[in-house]
């Protein structure tokens, strides 16, 4: 394509509302245009990219038997009320009403749909497995839409669905899927890691994510460079604190006036006491139900793992009206002794091994001490609740663990029967009995690549794309087209590239040279072509990559060798 005929119009100027590198570099480049907060239009050159992304994992799952399908955006309140999540989505789900008054939603991802689909359509265990994908738009009323198309209300994502006889067929496909994935992160350039990670509103036994990393990552990773464990911090575990056999005397409770003293610090300071002595007494509000959560005051509480704990649907903080109710004392003040009432009490390890611990004394400007578990107070369980830190170790070797910040651009989920139970779908096995289908899920952002592409490869001067995504892999740079001779030589090579099926723009503008330089750094296209007069003389052109600063002198003859050559090493 010549860039003169191409939809275009690349900036100078950093937007004031771009709040990554990628957002900038997507508009600055003519990428994308915001309609509004959390709406994007792309343009054609950002398009070029988001169809390569989209071909690419295409192929991988072709490779494993995937069906492509289209699914409608709007869907009827009716069938997520079959699975309770239209109660339960919250208020990120766009909900709307026709005419006559029915409920509808935009999709924000597509398993009722789906399985809706297969209860229909699918009647014997023959048939099965079955793995039906589709590449749409989801929408998601995101509280505070930022970094451009990573977290924008809609997007573009393929979203996947197998269904399976039995545990072991599921296992060995999520397994093909998880390779696939991989494949996908690989072909596109990515420095990534795979890691656990929690189920969220999709739900299901278990998940993986597919992590860029990034310092600019919204979620932070931790895994393990011995055994290759890794977890996102939500759903890192963390082992129990090694018992050092402390044979301390169990002290008598003793309460300790400390006025208006709220904090672990304050009450540190004032008693003299060091903080992992404290136990801090949490009051949340679990399905609405007040619920005690300890743990040692060194840490803080994990509450993806507390939710997954105590099986709620929704968790919350209790406001100070909640909690002088529970403990009969205002905020800061709460602990696990002298109650003034019955309620749920939760324990992360590390209280456990506290002897003659803190905590607060369930009344105004008090605190006790001399508190110790199973003596003094009696939790109803004792587990894993507390986030990982990084003086932590791999919780299956024991080694250190290193951290790091990531961009999620997939997630494969392992469903079980939580759709098709609560659906009624089922297959009649090969005894003819009924049985419900065993699910997956696999998830992967296309329009969140392209922008966690960009975090990882750009520079001062814009975009570096891999060969793979870029728009266009070659661009021509005419320093002066009008010229008889370098269009001669410009429309020549044009045409050379393209009867090898090279993806090349030429651009043929009445602009300065600094200009069409500076739109092809930006945008990103691997290889740059210059014509000169100078190198024209010597039947030559420039050949530079964009990766590179270095700048060699080609034969013209030779334009496809070398540039076939130097894209497939890129």
């Amino acid at each position: 394509m010549k860039l003169s005929s191409l939809f275009l119009h690349t900036k100078r100027e950093i937007p004031s509302d771009a709040d990554t590198v990628s957002h900038i570099l997507m508009i600055r480049s003519g990428m994308i245009r915001k309609l509004t907060s959390g709406s994007y239009e792309w343009m054609p050159l950002g398009l070029r990219t988001l169809r390569k992304v989209e071909q690419i994992i295409r192929e991988e799952m072709d490779r494993i038997n995937g069906q492509e399908v289209s699914l409608p955006l709007l869907l009827p309140k009716e069938l997520w009320m079959e699975t309770g999540r239209w109660n339960v989505y919250g208020k990120e789900l766009f909900r709307l009403k026709d005419r006559k008054d029915a409920e509808f939603c935009l999709g924000p991802t597509h398993e009722e749909i789906i399985t809706d689909i297969v209860r229909n359509e699918v009647r014997s265990y023959k048939e099965l497995p079955l793995m039906l994908y589709q590449f749409g738009a989801k929408f998601r009323d995101e509280i505070r839409p930022r970094f451009g198309v990573m977290r924008a209300k809609e997007f573009l994502m393929k979203d996947a669905y197998s269904f399976h006889a039995d545990e072991q067929d599921t296992d060995s496909y999520y397994q093909q899927v998880f390779e696939a994935y991989n494949k996908i992160c690989t072909r596109c350039g990515f420095k990534y890691r795979a890691v656990e990670a929690t189920t969220g509103a999709i739900g299901g036994k278990f998940s993986h994510e597919f992590m860029v990393l990034a310092e600019t990552g919204e979620e932070e990773i931790v895994w393990c460079t011995e055994c290759g464990w890794a977890s996102n911090t939500e759903k890192a575990g963390c082992l129990p604190p090694i018992q050092q056999g402390n044979t301390d005397e169990l002290l008598k409770p003793e309460e300790v006036h400390t006025p208006n003293m709220r904090t672990v610090e304050e009450v540190a300071a004032f008693l003299k006491a060091a903080p992992d002595k404290f136990i801090k007494s949490l009051i949340y509000l679990a399905d609405n139900i007040p619920v005690m959560v300890l743990i040692q005051g060194i840490y803080e509480i994990n509450e993806h793992k507390l939710m997954e704990h105590l099986g709620c649907t929704e968790l919350m903080l209790a406001g100070p009206k909640t909690i002088e109710t529970v403990t009969g004392a205002p905020l800061g003040f709460a602990g696990p002794v002298n109650l003034p009432g019955k309620v749920k009490i939760v324990a992360d390890y590390t209280v456990a091994a506290l002897q003659n611990a803190i905590s607060g004394a369930n009344k105004k400007d008090y605190h006790i001490k001399n508190i110790n578990i199973n003596k003094d107070f009696i939790p109803e369980s004792v587990t894993d609740l507390r986030k990982i830190i990084k003086t932590d170790t791999c919780p299956g070797c024991k080694k250190p663990v290193t951290f790091n910040r990531g961009i999620e651009v997939g997630h494969t989920f392992k469903l079980g029967t939580k759709y098709s139970k609560s659906m009624k779908a089922t297959f009649l096995d090969k005894n003819g009995k009924e049985q419900f289908y065993i699910m997956g899920c696999y998830g992967i952002g296309v329009s969140r690549i392209v922008a966690a592409v960009i975090e990882q490869s750009n520079d001062t001067n814009g975009i570096i794309w891999p060969v793979n995504l870029a728009p266009f892999t070659v661009i021509i740079t005419p320093v002066d087209y009008k010229d008889v001779k370098l269009k001669e030589v410009s429309d020549s090579v044009y045409k050379k590239l393209q009867e090898n099926n090279i993806d090349v723009l030429l651009d043929d503008r009445d602009e300065r040279p600094g200009v069409k330089f500076k739109d092809a750094d930006l945008t990103g296209i691997p290889v740059r072509i210059t014509v000169s007069k100078k190198t024209v003389e010597n039947n030559q052109v420039e050949f530079k990559l964009r990766k590179s600063p270095d700048m060699k002198m080609i034969d013209i003859p030779k334009i496809i060798e070398t540039t076939t050559y130097e894209l497939s090493h890129y």
